[in-house]
């Protein structure tokens, strides 16, 4: 029966939810995560136990003991079965598909981000750009960023993805000393999140910005017009 456990004080030592710090069975091993089939079927396989260490707000798995004969047995059928044509054709056919819904995905969130950002007509060029750099910086598999999850519509992903984008490159904040007093960090982004809806407005409404603006100076190192991502760097304040 599979347990939740935290790292122990010594390698072969696990630590339950009371506190109480156990001994890894004899003949265990640890399975580090990485090898998803593998890992499912060793939890399918017998008794095992679970290790997973909260960092922050996230969970991180430090893998899963159990035996080691298990593991072994387990490992040589998938590398049998890994082995074979079929599972290669399996496999390309998997890696299509996953391309196809990514690029879908990445259109998908490109309109999304334009649809947000609904720059009068004469910024249409300005937000294009600024929704390429966003989409893509913000939709690559992995990435960590709130385009990837599935937990808020799309429409807000892009919204926050904006904001997000908008905060790094176009602020000071990654240079910032906040204190660390709990809630200022929070509040230091709120700030500067209204700073970014409250220029965004004003292309929406289209205005002329000066070039001086930390958006447009982004931009143009960044995404050039009609040409490809280059190499930037972030700038300091807003317009």
């Amino acid at each position: 029966m599979s347990k939740p456990f935290t790292p122990g004080p010594t390698p072969n030592t696990v630590r339950a939810a009371d506190g109480k710090v156990l001994s890894v069975p004899e003949g265990w091993v640890l399975l580090p995560p990485g090898d998803a089939a593998l890992t499912r079927r060793v939890k399918a396989a017998g008794d095992h136990w679970i290790v997973a260490e909260k960092k922050g707000r996230k969970v991180f798995s430090r893998g899963i003991w159990t035996s080691a004969a298990t593991i072994e047995s387990i490992r040589a059928d998938l590398e049998a079965e890994r082995s074979t044509e079929s599972f290669a054709q399996k496999k390309e056919a998997a890696a299509r598909r996953r391309e196809k819904v990514q690029i879908e995905y990445v259109e998908d969130f490109h309109g999304a981000v334009l649809a947000f950002l609904a720059f009068h007509p004469n910024h249409a060029d300005l937000a294009d750009r600024l929704a390429r750099a966003v989409t893509d910086h913000a939709t690559p598999v992995g990435s960590g960023t709130v385009a990837r999850t599935k937990r808020i519509p799309v429409e807000q992903r892009a919204e926050a993805a904006v904001i997000a984008w908008m905060r790094h490159q176009t602020t000071g904040y990654d240079g910032m000393v906040i204190p660390r007093v709990k809630g200022k960090r929070r509040e230091v982004r709120r700030m500067l999140a209204r700073r970014s809806h409250d220029l965004l407005e004003r292309y929406r409404r289209g205005e002329d910005l000066p070039e001086t603006c930390p958006l447009l100076r982004t931009l143009a190192k960044l995404v050039p017009d009609h040409g490809e991502p280059s190499s930037g760097h972030r700038l300091p304040g807003q317009c």
